[in-house]
């Protein structure tokens, strides 16, 4: 039995992968399941048997890179004494240096950043990507609305915009590094940006 299970997840891993590559080399809405499966060297029915469409594969893709909510909840809030403000520029500084130290995390990026159109095919995993997107504004918005974070803040800075410009620049960096690589270095650029960011969001930002 062990060896079946270690069998399938090998199926699974091998069909993940030819989706990446085919994703990323044609764009998800012209790739279809039956190049994936001839690409994986299995059968239709076998990608069938481990994903229920073409949005379940690619959310599952997605979610290899995707830090799981209870531990983006836990680094947020679970901060052993450390100012939360600090916890949560960590966070966005370990999301972008990790994106230009891990080539499976450049290669899923630039396709849902580049590569996909959320057509109706996709309804599912574009709804679950934007459900984790809206949690992790939410996640930021709590954290500046703390009072002992709020009246931090800027005069004129709300919560609400300084979560909104945290996912904004977050964003802006992943996008435009995967669509051109020589932009900026993510491993020396991207520590003074986000400072520079939350300089102009937090009074006593050092």
């Amino acid at each position: 039995m062990r060896r079946t299970k270690e069998e399938a997840e090998k199926t699974r891993i091998a069909i993940l992968d030819a989706a990446e590559h085919l994703f990323l080399e044609s764009g998800v809405a012209r790739t279809s399941l039956e190049q994936i499966a001839r690409a994986a060297g299995v059968t239709r029915g076998a990608v069938y048997w481990h994903f229920q469409n073409k949005a379940h594969l690619f959310n599952e893709m997605l979610s290899q890179i995707r830090l799981p909510p209870e531990q983006m909840i836990e680094r947020l809030y679970g901060c052993n004494g450390q100012d939360p403000m600090l916890s949560l520029r960590d966070l966005c500084l370990d999301a972008v240096v990790n994106l230009a130290k891990d080539a499976q995390r450049q290669r899923i990026f630039t396709i849902l950043l580049h590569r996909c159109e959320f057509t109706e095919e996709l309804r599912e995993a574009e709804e679950r990507h934007y459900a984790f997107v809206d949690q992790f504004i939410q996640l930021s918005h709590d954290l500046f609305d703390r009072p002992t974070c709020r009246e931090r803040l800027r005069p004129g800075i709300t919560p609400l915009l300084a979560s909104r410009a945290v996912h904004g620049l977050l964003v802006g960096l992943f996008s435009d590094w995967t669509r051109d690589p020589k932009l900026f270095d993510p491993l020396t650029d991207s520590e003074p940006m986000l400072d520079a960011m939350f300089r102009g969001l937090v009074k006593d930002w050092d």
